[in-house]
């Protein structure tokens, strides 16, 4: 079994830098920006098989930049990130949709959004733990057997 890629330290930077661009804070709806602690734990914790392709598009930004991107003036990073977007395939595309998908589903995002913190099913009827009662129609058909494609 090979060992889990993990990002370095400067691509760790560079992924807290193209994340606050790609989603900056908001004071008119209390949001943070995606660099937000919290966020940037759940980005780390969840790369999981997407870590090799969001290494390859930081590798990518820091090319275009000529340097870690976090240390590139903040106002040059526009014209690297405006590259990025054009040239960086599907490692941009990964990025981009890892750091949403961590973002969106922070407590304080949803919140913002008018959303519930909880799973809209059971809607607050508790299901006592072991009651599988639910299940008894399904239990009660006759099995169905199916000709694999």
């Amino acid at each position: 079994m090979s060992e889990q890629m993990t990002l370095t330290p400067r691509q760790r930077q560079d992924l807290r830098t193209i994340a606050a661009m790609i989603i900056p804070a908001s004071e008119e709806y209390r949001v943070p920006a995606a660099d937000d602690d919290i966020i940037q734990a759940d980005i780390l914790a969840t790369l999981g098989r997407d870590t090799r392709l969001v290494a390859a598009a930081l590798d990518h930004l820091a090319r275009l930049a000529g340097m870690p991107l976090a240390e590139l003036a903040p106002d040059a990073r526009d014209g690297v990130a405006q590259q990025f977007r054009k040239h960086g395939g599907v490692p941009a595309a990964t990025l981009v949709r890892v750091v949403m998908q961590c973002y969106y589903r922070d407590d304080r995002v949803l919140r913002s959004l008018g959303l519930e913190l909880r799973a809209p099913f059971p809607k607050g009827h508790v299901l006592p733990d072991g009651d599988w009662s639910l299940l008894d129609p399904v239990k009660a058909r006759a099995g169905t057997l199916r000709r694999a494609p």
